[in-house]
């Protein structure tokens, strides 16, 4: 008693003593603090699916969507606006390459990885087969980012001038055969939740009955993967395999054989392997190209080559297309003769005009006002080497129109002309004689 008296405090089992006690407890126990957002999150989605779990399941699969979404329509966006403001080239390739764009597919792998615990939250053996199948394609698509940096890569390089890429891409294509067999055997590993060294043993050990019983299957899968990769050939493409008749359009290219319909309607198999070791001519480049290729030849009459003389000269001058030509080449021929002070008695003496030049002239500006022939592509006419079928005037020019049937009425019409106006020149067509030219004589 005297204690609490001396001191001035409340005896314990006095009122103001349990007041005071209280309040001092009341001051010392602070609140918890509250979960982080996303415990918040968790306990919510735990408690919805507590209530239906299909609910969860479509919260879960409409998050990986915006997420997906997000990471391709925003990310990977903004990346493609940058890379065409930038004057680096690199970043140019990288889009062009898809490296950004197969890199986003991770971003809804991983929400569907991390949120599997909430999808099956009272079953393990789900919830372990959904992250090992997440974990596989975040696997799968790291190779898929890998090669295309690889592909970006030896684009970089083909880009400079100094650089020579061809081993490169040998080089880069044995890395992708690479990169592939490790990407497949670190999935299978995941899936099979085995160490790779293991599965890597028994690869070796059936390697060798692998090979001998798909031989042709993987040598034709081998060949459809170059075919496909390299963009050699396509599906309507316009191809010719003369070891195996086949000259048409592609039809069906499957992994043992490439199918092609002929043009006359019948159909031909080409071994998928023999397009890849035997080649092939395709001629997309030609349908691509817009235009098709006349490359025919006139033989003239060498002993019909001779000087333009002034019967000749007048004969010509009628002539709409080269009235322009024969004027200006008159004037230069003067005027170069004139000022070497030539002797015009003789032939030999000087420049003169030839019906055959005359003839190449009036051969251009007849293909250049043709309205079938393209003004963009390779145009040109030239003489060729003599030999003992005359003097060939070739017609090198692409035709606008590529179909087989028009293609071959507007080259027929352009020989049929120059055919015909060749006398006009004072020029005659080879020909080796006849029974008609042998009955004559």
């Amino acid at each position: 008693m005297k204690l609490f008296q001396v001191t001035g405090d409340s005896p314990p089992d006095s009122p103001q003593g349990t007041e005071s006690l209280l309040a001092t407890d009341v001051a010392q126990v602070k609140p918890p603090p509250p979960n982080p957002w996303w415990e918040q999150i968790g306990d919510w989605l735990l408690e919805i699916s507590a209530r239906n779990q299909w609910v969860l399941v479509a919260i879960v699969l409409l998050t990986a969507w915006v997420a997906n979404w997000v990471a391709k329509k925003l990310i990977v966006r903004a990346m493609r606006s940058f890379a065409s403001r930038t004057k680096t080239k690199w970043d140019d390739h990288l889009v062009k390459n898809r490296v950004f764009e197969k890199l986003s597919h991770i971003a809804p792998t991983l929400v569907i990885y991390a949120w599997a615990s909430l999808l099956f939250p009272d079953n393990g053996d789900l919830e372990a087969i959904t992250q090992q199948l997440m974990l596989a394609f975040i696997i799968v698509i790291g190779g898929r980012v890998v090669s295309s940096l690889m592909d970006s890569a030896l684009s970089i390089f083909r880009s400079t001038e100094t650089t020579d890429s061809t081993a490169l891409r040998s080089y880069i294509q044995v890395g992708k055969i690479v990169l592939w067999i490790v990407v497949v055997i670190l999935a299978i590993a995941v899936l099979m939740e085995r160490d790779p060294s293991t599965l890597l043993t028994g690869l070796g050990a059936m390697m060798t009955i692998i090979l001998l019983v798909f031989k042709d299957s993987i040598l034709g899968f081998v060949a459809s993967i170059q075919l496909t990769r390299d963009d050699l050939i396509r599906c309507g493409d316009w191809i010719e395999v003369p070891k195996y008749g086949a000259d048409g359009d592609v039809m069906e290219v499957t992994l043992h054989a490439v199918k092609v319909q002929n043009w006359d309607k019948t159909i031909s198999t080409v071994p998928t392997p023999a397009l890849v070791t035997g080649g092939f001519k395709n001629w997309r480049g030609m349908s691509e190209s817009g235009g098709r290729r006349i490359k025919r030849s006139l033989h003239v009459d060498m002993n019909s080559v001779r000087f333009v003389d002034d019967d000749l000269l007048q004969r010509l001058k009628k002539i709409q297309y080269i009235q322009q030509y024969l004027d200006s080449k008159i004037g230069e021929i003067t005027s170069w003769n004139k000022q070497k002070k030539v002797d015009e008695s003789s032939l030999v003496n000087g420049r003169r005009l030839t019906n055959l030049g005359t003839f190449r002239a009036y051969v251009e500006a007849y293909l250049h006002n043709h309205p079938q022939i393209s003004k963009d592509l390779t145009f040109l006419v030239r003489q060729l080497e003599p030999g003992e079928n005359g003097v060939p005037i070739q017609i090198y020019v692409f035709s606008e129109e590529q179909r087989w049937v028009h293609y071959e009425a507007i080259a027929g019409d352009i020989f049929d002309h120059l055919l015909a106006i060749l006398p006009e020149f004072d020029l005659a067509i080879f020909q080796n004689p006849s029974g008609a030219d042998f009955r004559k004589l």
